[in-house]
């Protein structure tokens, strides 16, 4: 569902189009009956995106490829079809979320997720078409309250330990 919240959420502060995809349809139609008016919703699978190639000046996926097996396949068809960039979120192995949701296959949301290290997204960008590749970090104490949003404010976004990582870079 948070791909959902996020596909809103960037329309919301967009003056650009702004399309969704999910294999899904019934979780299709419960984003089309939310949508907040400037984007759209296709029906598809990460890997064989229904779009042509560079059809869109950025791709972005939060958490999406987290859940998807065949992961160097997903980001290999999400570069075909971004012109410009390409932006990643990411779950964090070496952090505290994972040791309170990941560990053992998961619990609730996080069930079955594949929680990276930044030398496995290295990997996993190796030889792609991709310059400028670039991590940052955030969401170190989980569970927010004042003295966690304290510590975020004040923790380097290069220190790897964030519940959860952006990870972008250029398309050549």
């Amino acid at each position: 569902m948070r791909y959902r919240f996020f596909t809103r959420r960037f329309a919301r502060g967009s003056q650009s189009a702004v399309t969704g995809l999910d294999p899904n349809r019934d979780w299709l139609a419960f984003a089309e009956r939310h949508a907040v008016g400037t984007e759209n919703y296709v029906n598809g699978s990460a890997l064989a995106l229904p779009f042509a190639a560079g059809g869109f000046d950025l791709v972005m996926a939060v958490t999406a490829l987290c859940f998807i097996p065949d992961q160097r396949l997903a980001l290999a068809e999400m570069l075909r079809v971004a012109r410009r960039r390409i932006a990643l979120g990411l779950l964090n192995r070496h952090s505290l979320l994972y040791w309170q949701k990941g560990r053992g296959g998961g619990q609730g949301a996080y069930r079955g997720a594949h929680w990276h290290t930044a030398a496995q997204v290295r990997e996993l960008f190796a030889g792609q078409p991709v310059r400028n590749l670039r991590m940052a970090f955030s969401i170190f104490v989980p569970g927010g309250g004042w003295i966690a949003q304290q510590l975020e404010s004040v923790l380097p976004a290069s220190l790897p330990l964030g519940s959860f990582f952006v990870v972008t870079a250029d398309v050549v």
